[in-house]
């Protein structure tokens, strides 16, 4: 204020702009505060509700658990109407199955995610990345049908002859062909997971900051040499990170695996032979269970999958901060610049 009523109001200015500052930023306070009350109880929310899933299958479970203990994990009969429950042939199904699944999409995922990123033009890239997201989105039930109409029987009259022939010196490859089998559910399963695990990779390698790449290109290095040396070191932790979520996915896929893997809980050597998954003997047995004791059964294989999974992505974080992963970084095998003299 200027004039004969300066001397008057010496600080109103700083008065009216802190009335204004507190007036604008009082609402702000007010939101921001509830927002952290809210963020807290959401992240409190997934601890009890965790807490009350492993609360309900443990008191499903207390009885089957009560009776057969760790037997219930190494007994290989299955039979309610006998009333003998023993869940490994589940146990071998689901790791075989996923294990086999992993070992196919994985590779796959990350050579398809770096065709994508680093090699592949515009006009290619964009339909490809449209397909992908398609594919992921596609439900397993129908990815089943699938299976079950056109790619089991194709595995049963053309693919599995062929590897039968090629390697009958395995075990693995001996035996009768029935067509659904745990091959047939490993790699649907692996179908379904490829897209996921792909579209996990490509976003991985996006990340990588482009002055590794430019760094790697002024050393002279060739373009398979900044993919070794800069992209998949970088991005190597996160990448086995996305195949632990295909791991996860394959674990629990349910519908498609449960039509092409036969259903049979036993434990053969042979990959051509039915089998049986955790997540399928739920399905196909529990509106079925009349018994206390095969429903208590049921609930111990659900308690018995919530706990594989968790052990699996504890283990995963494990290797993913203390194991060396395979894309190690080396030294660019650049030879030194003669000058002229």
């Amino acid at each position: 204020m200027k004039g004969r009523h300066a001397d008057r109001f010496p600080n109103e200015p700083f008065r009216a702009s802190a009335a204004l500052r507190n007036a604008s930023f009082a609402p702000g306070w007010i939101l921001d505060k509830g927002f952290g009350i809210v963020a807290v109880a959401m992240g409190i929310s997934v601890f009890v509700l965790a807490g009350l899933l492993g609360w309900e299958l443990y008191r499903g479970a207390e009885k089957a658990i009560s009776r057969y203990g760790m037997a219930f994990l190494t007994g290989s009969q299955w039979d309610p109407v006998a009333g003998r429950f023993g869940a490994l042939p589940f146990l071998y199904g689901t790791f075989l199955s996923s294990a086999i699944a992993l070992l196919l999409a994985f590779p796959l995922s990350v050579a398809t995610a770096l065709f994508l990123t680093e090699l592949a033009p515009v006009w290619l890239r964009r339909p490809v990345l449209g397909l992908i997201d398609i594919m992921a989105a596609v439900p397993s039930v129908v990815w089943g049908l699938w299976a079950m109409f056109e790619m089991v029987p194709w595995l049963r009259q053309s693919a599995f002859p062929f590897l039968q022939k090629a390697f009958h010196w395995l075990p693995f490859f001996q035996g009768p062909i029935y067509g659904v089998s745990l091959l047939a559910g490993a790699l649907v399963i692996a179908i379904m997971i490829t897209p996921i695990i792909t579209s996990l990779a490509i976003e991985i390698l996006r990340s990588v900051p482009p002055t590794l790449r430019e760094a790697a290109w002024a050393l002279g290095a060739t373009r398979w040499e900044v993919i070794q040396v800069a992209v998949l070191p970088y991005g190597r932790s996160a990448l086995v990170g996305a195949g632990v979520l295909g791991l996860g996915r394959a674990l629990g896929e349910t519908m498609a695996v449960t039509m092409v893997i036969g259903n049979r809980p036993e434990i053969l050597l042979s990959l051509f032979a039915p089998g049986y998954t955790l997540a399928s003997v739920l399905v196909n047995e529990f509106a079925e269970a009349t018994s206390e004791e095969h429903l208590s059964a049921l609930f111990a294989i659900g308690l018995t999958l919530v706990a594989v999974t968790l052990i699996v992505n504890f283990f995963a974080r494990l290797l993913i901060h203390n194991v060396p992963f395979f894309f190690s970084p080396r030294p660019l095998p650049l030879q030194p610049i003669e000058t002229k003299q």
